[in-house]
């Protein structure tokens, strides 16, 4: 974490090791009004947050405002089903775990009135009908965050860090949240300089946390308070992986055939991530099996056109580079794959030479030429020319200049002027380095995922960890501020986002309902399309399931309009759902809205077309091609079984934090609550019946992991035959 200013007087942070005593400086300090900014997931400071709101329910005097998202919890389940089956799965994978008990007050409905929590970004579908949540959301894009919880006068910015020991210093990294805590922190500071404004800036060490480099790293001065004890050193919370199903399969493949090699990738974090990701390791890894999947499941035939123009089909020579907000598990695959790396460099000069394939990452003398004609070093070679080409690998480590001349290793010297022919010669014979250095593969502003993906980052060598850069928001969701070094970076961009519904004239709806429930956030969504839009050869791509059960019903996802909106028609891009890709962008309406029934369930798209023709907005003797009109799961289902057979298209291809057993008994809840919602219950055969009243040896162990295996009373009994109707449903037993 890079001081933004040089004049910022610095000084050691005063440490502490336990908590209370800090909160009590902090209050002593800053007063009893105290507006505290925390990061978004992983990264919050949760020790120090409890104990800060703790004070404020034990002393009304104290107003606390907490701004904040995606404050995560260890999950509770809500039915007596749920209980029993999270209960050992929490135990096991969540032991020290400390909840945001802020949140969990407001899940409850406690929040003391001295308290006000406003969330930028929430659990997805955790809160809706919580009425703290819902009033104290702040719709923002997360570039803009910074900005708002500074207008809002916060003063205590405070955020979980970890410590490590570097070229004799001791350095601290925000790690998993370099994003909005950076530039809050950099605006802190400037105040505080500029109009004296009382603020505290706080860090929690946990070393838990993988260090992470880029703007993330800092050095001691960047802080007023740091509380570091052992026993503060709390697990990570890692999301377990979810199922990946035919569905999201399906739009997962399709979408990959969109990513251009050569270019720069975004991914989101679920089982869509998840899935893109394996269609871009099959993609890579398995081509002729990709190739003959995209063939006979006809996605060439119906999408050609878009493939060819945008996207590809084969391998990645150049390899990909990941800008994203989020970084989850699967940019991490993708570079195990080979996938993510094409490597960038954080210089405008020579990344533009790399961008235009004017050099390689091989240091030759043509290299010197080339960034000495682009005006990035001077012919007489000043000392700044120097440290600049030595940082980047162009000179060897051992060289330095000294009057006028350069020295190596050895001794030996030659005049520091590129302009000498002599002297250009034995610079390139001698001094040169054998490849370019520092180049990154990920730009990233904060991170979630399941413990594998913290042990992987922990368990990285310095150099592999260091090509993953942490970086503050306003620099990977916005164009501004080095646009032309990100113009050079972020070539052929792919920004991959996730949304509920799409209207058929092209306005995405993904963080709320209208009747105005937040599901969610903005996020950084509405950045990255806008970034695609501002991109040369930029795209953006949103993912939709193109159907949704809503208790006893099904409904599109793709509606002829709906009252909320999160990105306007005038943005409309690519959308890819399960039945194929849809390319919007500088369409006329009658297009948009054919392209996007073109993707539509099959059992909607009478009714959508019918809505286009009523309101005017497709000819009327438009008809949905044939090729078209078979969108529905049963054919998804067939085109992926004979390559299941071969042992692809597995619901947990990443592995799973679930036991074998855990995964059948998830499998069977879920198709219990589907049919409790629906109910639509199903005769099971006299076999399926007499293992229902009877349970089969084989089911035991599942219901002794569900404590339903001796039934103390007529509830549990009930509850015990539901359960074994499940499993005989989905094949259980």
């Amino acid at each position: 974490m890079t001081t933004k200013t040089d004049t910022i007087e610095t000084k050691n942070p005063a440490l502490y090791s336990k908590v209370q005593e800090l909160v009590d400086e902090v209050l002593s300090d800053i007063g009893n009004d105290i507006r505290m900014g925390l990061p978004i997931g992983v990264g919050k400071p949760t020790i120090l947050a409890n104990e800060i709101y703790k004070r404020a329910k034990e002393n009304p005097k104290i107003k606390l405002k907490i701004f904040s998202g995606l404050s995560l919890c260890v999950p509770q389940g809500k039915s007596d089903l749920e209980k029993r089956f999270l209960g050992p799965l929490v135990a096991r994978l969540f032991p020290d775990y400390p909840d945001p008990e802020f949140t969990k007050d407001s899940f409850k409905g406690k929040l003391p009135d001295n308290v006000e929590i406003s969330d930028f970004y929430i659990t997805p579908g955790a809160y809706v009908g919580n009425r703290f949540v819902q009033q104290g959301y702040i719709s923002s894009n997360y570039s803009h965050v910074t900005r708002d919880v500074i207008d809002a006068g916060v003063n205590v910015a405070a955020s979980m860090v970890c410590r490590k020991h570097i070229d004799g210093q001791e350095m601290y990294s925000l790690s998993s949240n370099a994003d909005a805590p950076l530039d809050t922190v950099w605006k802190l500071q400037e105040m505080r300089r500029t109009v004296g404004k009382k603020v505290a800036i706080i860090g929690q060490v946990n070393q838990n946390l993988p260090f992470m480099y880029g703007t993330a790293a800092s050095t001691p001065d960047n802080f007023d308070y740091i509380l570091d004890n052992n026993d503060y050193y709390h697990q990570l919370f890692g999301t377990p992986r979810e199922a990946i199903n035919t569905t999201d399969y399906m739009i997962g493949i399709n979408a990959s055939t969109l990513i251009k090699d050569g270019g720069s990738i975004q991914i989101g974090i679920g089982s869509l991530g998840d899935a893109i990701t394996i269609g871009l390791v099959m993609r890579q890894k398995e081509n002729a099996q990709y190739r003959e999947f995209i063939d006979k499941a006809g996605i060439s035939e119906r999408f050609g056109a878009s493939i060819d123009k945008i996207g590809g089909l084969g391998t990645f020579e150049k390899g990909l580079y990941g800008i994203t907000e989020l970084m989850v598990d699967g940019f991490i695959q993708l570079i195990r794959n080979d996938i993510i790396k094409r490597k960038v460099y954080d210089n405008s000069y020579l990344q533009k030479l790399v961008a235009q394939d004017r050099i390689t990452d091989k240091v030759t003398p043509r290299t010197l030429e080339l960034l000495m004609e682009e005006g990035a070093i001077c012919p007489q070679l000043h000392e700044e020319d120097v440290v600049f080409l030595k940082d980047f690998g162009i000179l060897r480590p051992d060289v330095r200049l000294e009057n006028g001349q350069l020295l190596n290793g050895d001794g030996s010297g030659v005049r520091a002027d590129l302009s000498d022919g002599a002297a250009m010669d034995a610079i390139s014979a001698k001094f040169l380095g054998d490849r370019l250095q520092k180049g990154i593969l990920v730009h990233a502003s904060f991170f979630v995922g399941p413990p594998t993906f913290y042990q992987a980052l922990r368990d990285m060598s310095e150099e592999e960890r260091w090509r993953i850069q942490m970086r503050e928001i306003s620099f990977c969701n916005t164009l501004r501020g080095d646009e032309q070094l990100k113009l050079a970076q972020r070539l052929d961009a792919r920004f991959v986002n996730v949304a509920l519904m799409q209207t058929l004239l092209g306005n995405t709806v993904s963080d709320g309902l209208e009747n105005g429930q937040v599901i969610s956030g903005v996020g950084g969504q509405f950045d990255f399309v806008s970034m695609a839009h501002g991109l040369p050869g930029g795209r953006s791509i949103i993912l939709l399931r193109s159907t949704k059960q809503q208790k006893d019903s099904l409904t599109s996802n793709i509606r002829w309009n709906y009252g909320h909106c999160t990105v306007p028609r005038h943005m409309r891009d690519f959308v890819v759902t399960e039945y194929g890709v849809a390319d919007l962008r500088g369409m006329p309406d009658r297009k948009v809205i054919a392209n996007l029934i073109n993707i539509a369930d099959s059992r909607f798209q009478n009714e959508l077309l019918a809505k286009a023709k009523e309101n005017q907005k497709i000819p009327d003797n438009y008809k949905i091609p044939q090729v078209y009109r078979q969108n529905y799961p049963e054919r998804l289902e067939k085109e992926l079984k004979p390559f299941r057979e071969k042992g692809l298209f597995k619901p947990f291809p990443f592995g799973s934090q679930f036991t074998d057993d855990e995964i059948i008994i998830g499998k069977a809840l879920q198709s219990l609550k589907s049919t409790m919602e629906t109910k639509k219950f199903k005769m099971p055969p006299m076999g399926q019946i007499k293992s229902i009243m009877t349970p089969p040896r084989e089911a035991m162990r599942l219901l002794e992991r569900l404590d339903l295996d001796k039934p103390k009373n007529g509830k549990e009994k009930i509850t015990q035959k539901l359960v074994l109707y499940a499993l005989a449903q989905t094949g259980a037993i």
